[in-house]
């Protein structure tokens, strides 16, 4: 997937500056697509000369003039046909942690313990902010209120997602912890009989 069909899934929210987009990706498409605020905004800059999106300039006063952009007709039409294509494979994970871990048993089995506790504290900090993000959406609604009344479902499911995912890393992280603590206890006991 192209960095541009994550912008534009941003764009579907409304017109942004870069900055916005930038600030604004954590909180929306960051679940499934990250990247850093040049990337953006190169791509913008791209998408742009491409006709994908089009760009106002918005004057400020004591700060420099920003620049909104939205997508145009031919954007909206990028969108339509890249959700036509079948997805070409399963998205392929890179882990390094998870390589860390597979060699836990002659490796420093600390790092590699202190590189799951930090897996575990960012996935419970994601966690909450996908939870606060989740009520603002909600409003004090029922799901099936939401997903009734709402305008478009994409972003609300592809929060569920994100908070799946981190879910998932907890409870992983939390069984790892776990088993290396019996572990290192089993073999300090065998150590010392």
């Amino acid at each position: 997937m192209a960095l541009r069909n994550a912008v534009m899934a941003a764009l579907l929210e409304g017109e942004a500056s870069g900055y916005d987009l930038a600030k604004g990706f954590e909180a929306s498409v960051a679940n499934f697509w990250m990247a850093t605020p040049q990337q953006i905004y190169r791509e913008l800059e791209r998408m742009e000369g491409e006709g994908l999106v089009s760009a106002r300039v918005v004057q400020q006063e004591r700060r420099p003039n920003k620049r909104l952009f939205s997508l145009t007709e031919a954007g909206l039409e990028a969108i339509r046909a890249y959700t036509a294509e079948v997805p070409s494979k399963p998205t392929a994970i890179r882990d390094e942690l998870m390589v860390k871990v597979s060699c836990v048993d002659i490796g420093d089995a600390e790092a590699v313990r202190a590189g799951v506790v930090e897996r575990v504290e960012r996935a419970g900090v994601k966690l909450a902010r996908y939870r606060r993000a989740q009520e603002r959406m909600l409003a004090g609604r029922s799901e099936e209120e939401y997903l009734a009344t709402v305008e478009r479902v994409g972003p609300y499911l592809t929060l569920l997602g994100g908070m799946a995912l981190e879910q998932a890393n907890l409870q992983w992280g939390e069984t790892a912890l776990r088993r290396l603590d019996q572990r290192a206890e089993a073999l300090g006991a065998t150590a010392r009989g």
